[in-house]
Parts: C-alpha cells; structure tokens; sequence
C-alpha cells in the first residue's frame, strides 16, 4: 500500500513527530524516579498496542493485522524496543537536552543507510544540510566539555537501533498499511516486555504517575503513528534534516519541566540546526517545482 509523495506534508508530520518524542523523553524521565525502567517501558507499548486495537478492530477486524512481510514487522517491533530501551535508560542518567542532542547523530546514520541500502539519491545540498545539522549537533553536545560516564555508551546502542529502525520503516511503508504496521510495533514491544514484568512490578500510589504513564503512551502512539505516514510521503534523505528539531523541543521541556536553561553554545546549535531546516524546506520546494515543469523537446 503506496501512499503519492507529498513532501511538505511528510514534513510536517515529522516535526510533529518529533514534539511527540520530546514529549515522551521529558515525561519518562520524570517518571524514571519513581517507577521501575522496565514496567515503564512495558505501559507505553502496552498502551499504544490496546489504544491502537481498541480503535482500529471494530472497523477493519483482524484483517488489518495482515502483512506480507511478518518477519520484518517483527524486527521492526524488536528494534524499537531496544531502542526505547537504550533511551529510557539513558534519560534516567542523562539531562534531556544532551540525550538528545547524542541520539541526533541517527539521522546522519540514516541519511548513509538510505544512499546505500535503499539506493536513495541523496543531493550534494542535502548533504551539506545533513553534515550542518551534525554540527549543530556537535556544538550543543561538546565533546570532552563533560565528565565521561558509562551512561554516555547508551544513546550509541539508541543510535545503532534508531537508525535501522527508520530505515525499516521507510521501506515498508511503501508496500504496508500504516496502521497494521503500528499494530505490529505495539504488540510485539508489549509480549517481548511482558516476559520482565512480573519481576519488576510495583504498586504505584500516586495517581499522577498513571497520569504520566498515559501521557508516555499518548505520545509513543501518536509519534510513531506520524512518522510512518511521514516516510509514505517522502524519502528519508528528505525528511533526515528535520528530524534535527527534536533537540529544540527537548531543550524547550527542559527549561519548562526541569529547570535545565540552555548555555549560548547550546543556543548556537539550535539556530545552526533550525537554519538547516528552513533551508531543507526550501530546497524541497525547489526540487518538487523543478520536477513538475514539463521538458522541453
């Protein structure tokens, strides 16, 4: 199932994807404190997976868990557990901001992944966007301005996993259903997580951390959900540069939630990356014009 490439629509909705994920790292940090990493990460695939059906059963019936490619959905499935796994470990260790800005180095990763394995044609100026974006990247993070931990390891394991998560995900997204593969994702995240529950479960007292286990799950659904629909409407290579507003909005949820106010270098990578951005929608306005007129004989 192909949907007709709309790239500025493709944008939008992984930028909206990405105010999603933001969302669900500042919550689960929050969250981190007071419940067990594992039972966290078991309400938002379970949470997604029982919204999902809930919503979608009654009208399809379960022909819409029908794939043509089970193996890979459960592939995809594992490796977006392991990279909520690698994340939610990391953000109980790490500030928002700085998790963020290390996991942006996946799109680069994806941006190889597309030119190589998906055979995608990747410009010279998008290259160049890419790279300003790592650089950005670079500037907020600072490598060797921070005392070296074991935690810093873990969004590498997040950026491996990501990177061939999303690349899975622009693959099949050209011949599969959108909402079968978000069925997939959910269910196979929640059976895999479920094998560790029953070890780590707690009685939580509070009603306000069930409220931010919702939010999580709300937000885990809802991303994942634009960002499949996001890669039916354009390449990856296309929609790489904006993956990068990510680290805006995480900052943003640091200053609001945890006090955590941006440096001006900080400040610098954003509006590098924000720069990139503007100029990644023009370059695609550009290229989509040049692409419909007609070629002269």
């Amino acid at each position: 199932m192909s949907a007709a490439r709309h790239p500025l629509a493709g944008i939008a909705l992984v930028v909206a994807a990405c105010a999603c994920f933001s969302t669900l790292d500042s919550t689960t940090k929050y969250v981190s404190v007071h419940v067990p990493l594992l039972m966290a990460l078991w309400f938002r695939y379970a949470f997604q997976a029982i919204a999902t059906t809930a919503a979608v059963l009654p009208r399809r019936g379960l022909a819409v868990l029908r794939t043509m490619h089970p193996k890979f959905q459960i592939l995809r499935g594992v490796l977006l557990l392991t990279s909520s796994l690698f994340a939610f470990a990391s953000l109980k260790y790490m500030p928002v901001g700085e998790f963020t800005a290390i996991v942006m180095i996946a799109p680069l990763a994806v941006t190889l992944l597309a030119a190589t394995v998906l055979k995608e044609r990747v410009s010279a100026m998008r290259w160049v966007l890419v790279a300003a974006g790592f650089a950005g990247t670079l500037v907020i993070i600072r490598p060797g301005g921070q005392t070296f931990t074991w935690a810093s390891l873990l969004p590498v394991g997040l950026v491996v996993t990501n990177a061939w998560f999303q690349v899975l995900t622009s693959t099949l997204a050209r011949t599969e259903d959108p909402v079968t593969m978000h069925l997939w994702t959910g269910w196979v995240g929640t059976l895999v997580a479920s094998i560790a529950l029953p070890f780590v479960w707690t009685w939580i007292a509070n009603p306000w951390l069930w409220l931010l286990l919702c939010l999580m799950g709300i937000a885990a659904t809802i991303g994942h959900f634009m960002l499949i629909l996001a890669y039916q409407r354009a390449p990856a290579a296309t929609l790489t540069p904006y993956l990068y507003l990510q680290i805006a909005f995480a900052m943003v949820w640091g200053v609001v939630v945890f006090s955590h106010v941006p440096d001006a270098w900080a400040l610098a990578g954003i509006v590098l990356i924000a720069i990139c951005g503007a100029a990644g929608g023009w370059l695609t306005v550009r290229e989509t014009r040049l692409k419909l007129e007609p070629v002269e004989a």
